[in-house]
């Protein structure tokens, strides 16, 4: 039996899960959680052969809950659920140690492959994100400027263009104003941006904002 922890801040969504794991005689929800606070407690006190974590979480974003049980627990495969498509989170997903990187738009059945294969210890990686890290490592250099960023720095430009504060994203990311200024100003930096509004501007056209 695959024991499965499933994370994520959506009842609806979660409740989902965990009606096609129960369909298939092989895998069972062992945890749920709505929060990173409730997945790394389930991670701590469950044992468990795959962790299936949501990207868009309350407080810690997904990635850096991904981190948080890597360095805890890094025998537990993770498989990244999210709304997002594959260029968007996929490659920094993977760059954490994702042991793989599905959309929610997704098949059932492919979510069951996708579970039963990392629980084997492989990776699961679909044709377009695997000609995705076939041109990153062709091309390192090219691609979308926000693969550039930090993760911090990717959070903090979603949320600008989101129109967040600069206090709203230090609430939100558990941060200081002041450590959230100096992101920003690495953004504008790199970006070679002027103000909130390019970043709002590119962060909207480059579908980075929920």
């Amino acid at each position: 039996m695959i024991r499965v922890i499933v994370a994520d801040d959506h009842a609806i969504v979660r409740k989902g899960l965990i009606s096609i794991l129960q369909a298939c005689g092989d895998l069972c929800c062992v945890a749920e959680g709505a929060n990173a606070v409730e997945a790394m407690r389930a991670v701590r006190e469950t044992p468990a052969e795959v962790l299936v974590l949501d990207v868009s979480m309350p407080g810690k974003d997904g990635i850096e809950v991904l981190k948080q049980v890597k360095k805890e627990q890094p025998r537990l495969p993770v498989l990244i659920l999210s709304s997002h498509s594959e260029d968007q989170y996929a490659m920094r997903s993977i760059k954490a140690g994702a042991a793989g990187y599905l959309t929610k738009d997704s098949a059932p059945q492919q979510l069951v492959a996708a579970i039963r294969q990392i629980a084997s210890g492989r990776k699961y990686i679909t044709p377009e994100l695997a000609q995705t890290l076939a041109d990153h490592v062709e091309s390192p250099t090219e691609g979308p400027i926000h693969e550039s960023l930090s993760d911090r720095e990717f959070q903090t430009l979603k949320l600008i263009g989101a129109g967040n504060s600069l206090t709203q994203i230090a609430q939100k990311l558990c941060l200081s104003v002041k450590t959230v200024s100096v992101y920003r100003a690495r953004l504008l930096e790199k970006m070679q941006m002027k103000n909130n509004a390019e970043l709002t501007r590119y962060a909207i056209e480059s579908q980075l904002v929920d």
